[in-house]
C-alpha cells in the first residue's frame, strides 16, 4: 500500500531534501518554517512528527539538524513505470513522464 502524503508534507520533504543537498546537513524547523512560510514552528513540528509516524523521516530525538528522509516509494512502482515506457505511444509517455514527476519517481527516460 502505498503511503499517502499531504501536499504541505510532500513540500516539507522537498524543502529537507533540497536544503540538505545544497547545505550537506538538515534544516532547523526555524529555516522550515521561513523556508515554506509556515504560521509556527510548531506547525513545522506537527508536519515533521506526522512524517516520521508515516515511516518516510528519521529524527534522532534530542540531536539538532538530525532529520533523514527515508525511501518511502516502492520499487514495484518503478519498475511497473519503466516497464509500461517500454512500449508505449508519446502520449502515454508523457502521461507517464507527468505522474512520475508528481510522484517524484526516478525513471529510466530516454532521452
Amino acid at each position: 500500500m502505498a503511503i499517502k502524503l499531504t501536499k504541505k508534507q510532500l513540500a516539507v520533504l522537498e524543502f529537507l531534501q533540497d536544503f540538505t543537498d545544497e547545505k550537506g546537513y538538515s534544516p532547523s524547523y526555524r529555516e522550515i518554517q521561513t523556508g515554506l512560510g509556515l504560521s509556527s514552528v510548531s506547525a513545522v513540528a506537527e508536519h515533521i512528527d506526522h512524517l516520521v509516524e508515516k515511516g518516510v523521516l528519521k529524527k534522532v530525538p534530542g540531536a539538532a539538524r538530525s532529520l533523514e528522509i527515508l525511501d518511502y516509494k516502492h520499487e514495484e512502482t518503478v519498475t511497473l513505470f519503466n516497464a509500461k515506457l517500454i512500449d508505449c505511444t508519446e502520449e502515454e509517455k508523457r502521461i507517464l513522464e507527468k505522474a512520475a514527476d508528481i510522484l517524484n519517481l526516478d525513471l529510466e527516460l530516454e532521452k
